[in-house]
């Protein structure tokens, strides 16, 4: 930043700490943070659509259905080239990279972030990867906000709050569903519900959703109107789909988490575009319906047209049988996670929210359809109604998200009529996922490090420290064969501590440690000066902080099972320094007053 650019900073600053009050402030950055989540949401779908026109509607339709095996290939190419020459960073997926920022760098993104997922997703999906634009769309409004509220000098609690507000925007624009969005940034970012909170997140989502319809107009995602009624006697029915969509939430976890850990073995990204390349190509070539977002079929779905969704199944079948119906939608179901997983396997940037839904809307359907034709009921439910509760079913399950889930479809829907079924379907399924899987797939790998925040205030504080910056180094190290009088030359007289380290000259690691309790009751006598050695009076450690592996919450068990006042540290097996409790006690109530702010 120029000088000039500086000075005009600093002036703004100054102007708005004497006029603006920083809930003012941070109230009309919302509003922002709002509007430009809103656009990037623009961006992303229309260059998309664009893509995916371009391709699945000209070379497809006029010339041949082959095409389907050649686009994903190429989609990806690009997006490896674009990655590697013109961003020069990796680009991270959606929500967890933004967990990630908010868990470990305090919400701090990396500038890349706000055009790397403009660049990359649009393609990924345009060219036929099968995968969701919500999560690269949060990434964008969040990475935008982060760097804003780094611009303005905001504390972390701040920009945590305005990433929050990007998300809520996000999802508000891409499915008008204001109040979903703002459920959303609550259960999927753990912040707190507050009046502080409240606000910001209510005016950016406000200001997403004016956006939207000021470029879509009245256009939706989602378009849907119930037209059969709930009555309590399909309640059983819903109960069935709880089930039906918890277990699929299993499958969708293991096949995912599967598939990345066979990715993550090939360190060429060559070798992963090439696997992963292929496999789509094949996928999307047998089953084109698996091709982009899906929204099309979801659609489909809701509206009846269920021949529309599986009319170009490569081998033909009849789709005038009920059960070769069910069939194909249940195995859509299956490779649709397949698909995603090797979009990402192969380097394609995109989220997850999306395939989500695609899966819970077949499997609703296919559900629906099942007891229908099953005939041992006597009533038949409603395979509309089935198809959008079923997306409720498997984002309750798999994101673990299950107000959002019931929530969104509450107002895509335009009412309240099926919120009974969406809060016993969201239930029974969130229950039996959470059982087995305790954190959803965006939180799967900080929760697996220690480094996911969550509701639980005392953990999240804990997570925002950082364990180098109560590290006290002023200790003077004692070395095994220094005797006594050295040690209360060299150590004892130079030192305002009480505990010395007792140190391996060769290597630095740590051997032991003395108190001035083990050498008070002999410090008088000097005839043992020359007699007594280091490793005569020190004492093994009541525990010890290892820098590399300990977070912040095993150092606080630590103190907490030795009942000691100072534990030593240390790193890569070498003496580090100290930690004291008062100083820890009051890195944290410091940490807890921002958080809290």
């Amino acid at each position: 930043m120029s000088n000039k650019k500086k000075k005009l900073l600093t002036r703004f600053l100054l102007w708005r700490a004497k006029h603006v009050s920083h809930t003012q402030f941070v109230a009309i950055l919302s509003i922002l943070v709002g509007f430009t989540s809103g656009m990037g949401a623009v961006v992303l779908k229309n260059l998309t659509h664009f893509f995916q026109h371009l391709m699945e509607g000209k070379l497809v339709q006029y010339y041949h259905h082959a095409f389907y095996f050649v686009f994903p290939i190429i989609g990806l190419a690009l997006v490896y080239v674009i990655i590697k020459y013109v961003i020069r960073k990796k680009v991270s997926h959606g929500i967890p990279s933004t967990l990630y920022a908010i868990s470990k760098r305090k919400g701090i993104m990396d500038r890349s972030q706000m055009f790397g997922s403009i660049l990359t997703a649009p393609i990924t999906v345009g060219f036929g990867g099968s995968v969701g634009l919500e999560g690269p769309t949060v990434a964008t409004g969040a990475a935008i906000s982060s760097n804003i509220a780094r611009a303005l000098h905001l504390n972390h609690a701040t920009r945590i709050l305005l990433i929050s507000c990007a998300s809520a925007g996000a999802l508000s624009s891409i499915f008008k569903a204001p109040i979903a969005a703002i459920v959303f940034a609550i259960e999927v970012f753990s912040l707190d519900l507050t009046l502080a909170s409240l606000l910001p997140l209510l005016l950016a989502s406000l200001s997403a959703i004016i956006t939207s319809y000021f470029f879509f107009g009245d256009d939706a995602l989602l378009p849907f109107q119930i037209v059969d009624g709930f009555t309590i006697a399909d309640v059983p029915f819903y109960m069935i789909l709880g089930v039906f969509g918890g277990i699929t939430s299993i499958y969708f976890y293991e096949a995912y988490t599967r598939i990345q850990k066979q990715f993550d073995k090939l360190k060429s990204p060559i070798h992963k575009l090439i696997i992963g390349g292929i496999g789509i190509g094949i996928l999307v070539f047998l089953v084109p319906p698996l091709y982009g977002e899906g929204f099309d079929a979801m659609n489909n779905l809701v509206q009846g047209n269920t021949h529309e969704v599986l009319r170009r199944n490569i081998f033909d079948l009849d789709l005038n049988n009920p059960w070769m119906v069910i069939f194909l939608l249940a195995g859509l179901v299956a490779f649709k996670i397949i698909a995603s997983a090797l979009t990402f396997g192969a380097g394609g940037v995109g989220g997850i929210f999306a395939p989500t839904l695609f899966m819970g809307s077949l499997m609703g359907n296919c559900v629906a359809k099942f007891i229908n034709h099953l005939g041992i009921f006597k009533n038949t439910v409603s395979e509309s109604n089935f198809t959008l509760v079923g997306m409720t079913a498997l984002m309750a399950g798999v994101l673990h998200a299950p107000l959002t889930a019931i929530f969104l479809i509450a107002e895509v829907t335009g009412g309240y009529e099926l919120f009974i079924p969406l809060m016993v379907t969201a239930a029974i399924s969130y229950a039996i996922a959470r059982y087995i899987h305790p954190h959803s797939v965006y939180a799967m790998q900080l929760a697996r490090k220690g480094e996911l925040i969550t509701h639980n205030k005392d953990h999240a504080v804990l997570m925002f420290m950082e364990i180098d910056k109560v590290i006290e180094r002023n200790f003077l190290p004692v070395f095994p064969k220094m005797t006594l009088g050295e040690i209360l030359h060299k150590a004892v007289t130079k030192s305002k501590r009480n505990i010395f380290p007792v140190i391996n000259e060769k290597n630095g690691s740590l051997l032991g440690i003395i108190l001035m309790d083990d050498i008070r009751p002999i410090m008088f006598d000097q005839t043992l000066y020359d007699k007594v050695k280091a490793t005569d009076v020190m004492q093994t450690p009541p525990n010890v902080i290892d820098l590399e592996n300990d977070k912040m919450a095993d150092v606080m068990q630590k103190f907490q099972d030795s009942g000691a006042w100072n534990l030593p540290v240390i790193k890569d097996g070498k003496y580090e320094g100290f930690i004291s409790k008062s100083k820890l006690l009051t890195a944290y109530r410091r940490e807890l007053i921002n958080y809290t702010q």
